[in-house]
């Protein structure tokens, strides 16, 4: 059956036109595009360890020059502005600004961090800066990571670091962006770096991921400009069961409790949630949260952004079937601690070049669930775009219809749920340039400019000039 919502989703045949102030940007990562691994006193990252580890990711890709936006930092600033992006989320190198993850910012990681914040204000772009996309200085990691208590001690000085250098002028702040990944792709199934694979440090990671965001919150709040949001990023799963029986129904609550409300329980609510608790009694009994961390945990936010590509599809099993249609990469070990009873489904329809379903209509689902569930909690979507096998034809032209289609298909769902009672703000297209996708290397094409590694030459696709001209205008066209 074919639902109203996915009919509106799936089929934008008319002009929409979307709110007055309604922010329009592009977003990357640092080190998927940064390079300059080893310059102005950066040291490794766990991703720098990971991707340099044989076997870790294709064909042995690793970001140490990645688009080399380190150096063509203006180039990208300008193309940014030919676009019209009314802002850029982009993120900091904790180990550029901090290389150990202790002690005093060095200032050449910071200087590099204020010439884009300078140069994007210069062009009319609002800079959106999240702390951190992943790269844990490697040091912290050899103390423990994620999984000790101590790491979010020092995400907290971090995090004072950049604001007292950069919040005169940044505005707006995330402090993580997909703690789920860090915590269950990282420590759990091994995918991501740091690539261990031990359910219960993946939950203890998830938890001081927890407790980091509160902190960094309280420590951004006493130093940024009074007018500065201060958000975080979930990459949100919308949990579908395959069928409408009681046992699919569990598999998918269950889910949803270690991919969603492992987070949005303790930031927005104050408290884990007790079906989660007991779904991994099995595996710890939580003591690692201490008295006054959900307290902690727990602080106003300004928005709360949304990471949406495709939705997830499970049911129930006996055990024997394997996770690995959960769209998180392949491995021997679940990222889904006490999980083992859930099996996943691909959804149906078209995919994108990552294997993921192309389903507008789960990211229309997901802005209605989380406004119901958060109804004074404004939203942006932080990303969404898709991979495709982009190429530059004889003339160096660069067409993909298909991205076209998926990012209308978004909007429109986007559009159709503030239409519905949603407080969505802004959307930001993933990603601005192609770049280093994790473990799959250079082999994954996310970007609304295609980049010519061997050169570093930047051509925006036809998909840029598309989504340009709805940046610019407000409107998105009809098909």
């Amino acid at each position: 059956m074919v639902t109203a919502a996915q009919q509106t989703a799936s089929a934008p045949d008319a002009a929409r036109t979307f709110p007055k102030g309604f922010l329009w940007g592009s977003a990357t990562a640092s080190y998927q595009i940064e390079g300059a691994a080893a310059e102005d006193g950066r040291t490794p990252s766990i991703w720098d360890t990971y991707a340099r580890t044989p076997g870790r990711v294709r064909n042995g890709d690793t970001g140490d020059i990645a688009t080399d936006h380190y150096h063509r930092r203006s180039e990208d600033v300008a193309l940014m502005a030919e676009l019209g992006l009314g802002a850029y989320r982009f993120s900091l190198a904790w180990p550029r600004i901090q290389p150990t993850g202790r002690g005093p910012a060095v200032q050449k990681g910071l200087d590099f961090y204020r010439r884009l914040v300078d140069e994007l204000l210069e062009k009319g772009i609002q800079p959106v800066a999240t702390l951190y996309h992943w790269d844990l200085p490697q040091e912290l990691e050899d103390a423990g990571g994620w999984p000790e208590r101590a790491t979010a001690e020092r995400f907290a000085e971090y995090a004072a670091l950049a604001a007292d250098a950069l919040g005169d002028r940044v505005t707006t702040w995330t402090t993580l962006n997909e703690p789920w990944c860090s915590a269950f792709l990282g420590y759990g199934s091994g995918v991501h770096a740091p690539g261990r694979t031990d359910p219960v440090a993946a939950l203890r990671a998830a938890h001081h991921l927890n407790l980091a965001h509160g902190l960094a919150v309280q420590a951004l709040r006493d130093r940024v400009r009074a007018d500065a949001k201060v958000s975080v990023t979930l990459n949100i799963h919308h949990v579908r069961p395959l069928t409408a029986g009681e046992g699919d129904a569990d598999a998918a609550r269950r889910i949803d409790a270690l991919a969603n409300r492992v987070f949005t329980g303790p930031m927005l609510n104050g408290a884990y949630p007790e079906d989660l608790l007991k779904d991994t009694s099995e595996l710890t009994d939580w003591s690692f949260v201490q008295d006054g961390d959900l307290r902690r945990a727990h602080q106003p936010l300004d928005f709360l952004g949304v990471n949406y590509y495709t939705p997830t599809v499970v049911s129930e099993t006996d055990g024997s079937a394997a996770h690995t249609s959960d769209g998180h990469g392949n491995s021997p070990h679940s990222p889904w601690p006490g999980a083992d009873r859930v099996a996943f489904h691909q959804p149906p329809g078209d995919t994108t070049a990552m294997g993921w379903a192309v389903d507008p209509s789960g990211l229309y689902d997901l802005l209605r669930r989380l406004s119901a569930d958060f109804p004074r909690m404004p939203l942006v979507i932080t990303e969404n775009g898709a991979a495709f096998d982009d190429y530059a034809d004889p003339e160096g032209r660069v067409n993909d219809p298909a991205r076209i289609a998926y990012v209308r298909g978004h909007l429109a769902a986007v559009h159709q749920a503030i239409l519905d009672g949603a407080d969505v703000r802004g959307y930001f297209l993933w990603s601005l340039l192609d770049n280093f996708e994790w473990a799959h290397g250079y082999s994954k094409r996310f970007g609304a400019v295609y980049v010519d590694y061997p050169t570093g030459t930047r051509i925006p696709k036809a998909s840029a000039r598309w989504y340009s001209e709805v940046a610019r205008t407000g409107v998105l066209p009809g098909a």
